[in-house]
């Protein structure tokens, strides 16, 4: 099994980057492969370009996302790793989503409408921070928000299946050693959860 991990962060000592980093390392301690995209760090572009939207005219696809589509396009699992920055994910990710798992990778045209899901069968999973507490992201709705409308939506859209959100509140440049410890611990409880029958 292959993961492909996302991590958008631009600080590579970032609360986020360490739960991304202690995922590889579970999966690859259980013998799975990982591919570790840690997307500020490659330098990708999250601008989609004019040529590159679906039109009936025909669009060309960047070569550089084309280039990121084959390292992760065998991928099993694909987990995202981010902070949330006005209750939503970084420009950079959805940049990410908006150029790579566009058409021609997440989904393609029918002949009678919709689109072909094209990761049917694939697994997705996401981890986020904020720096306000879990229970006010929760109780101003704005967890189930992004759960709707980022991952059910490109889930379903791209035809993979959600295994899990888990979310990190108080996360503050502050935080005790103990505190980002027992949240790593919670990072491999999560892979253990859904992946021990494979190892």
């Amino acid at each position: 099994m292959k993961h492909a991990v996302i991590l958008a962060h631009p600080s590579e000592s970032s609360f986020a980057s360490t739960m991304a980093t202690t995922w590889c390392a579970a999966a690859r301690a259980a013998g799975h492969a990982v591919e570790f995209r840690d997307l500020y760090r490659i330098g990708f572009d999250p601008c989609l370009h004019d040529s590159e939207i679906p039109r009936p005219a025909g669009f060309a696809t960047g070569e550089d996302v084309l280039a990121e589509r084959k390292i992760i396009g065998d991928a099993d699992v694909f987990v995202f790793v981010y902070p949330l920055w006005f209750y939503a994910p970084p420009a950079m990710l959805k940049g990410y989503i908006d150029r790579v798992f566009g058409m021609g990778f997440g989904y393609g045209p029918q002949h009678h409408g919709g689109n072909r899901q094209l990761l049917d069968g694939r697994k997705m999973l996401s981890f986020t921070s904020s720096g306000a507490p879990s229970f006010w992201v929760e109780e101003n709705g704005d967890m189930s928000a992004i759960r709707r409308l980022f991952d059910d939506h490109v889930a379903g859209v791209c035809g993979m299946r959600v295994l899990d959100h888990v979310h990190f509140g108080a996360v503050t440049p502050d935080l005790r050693k103990d505190a980002v410890e027992r949240h790593q611990a919670e990072v491999r409880d999560t892979f253990a959860k859904h992946f021990h029958s494979l190892q």
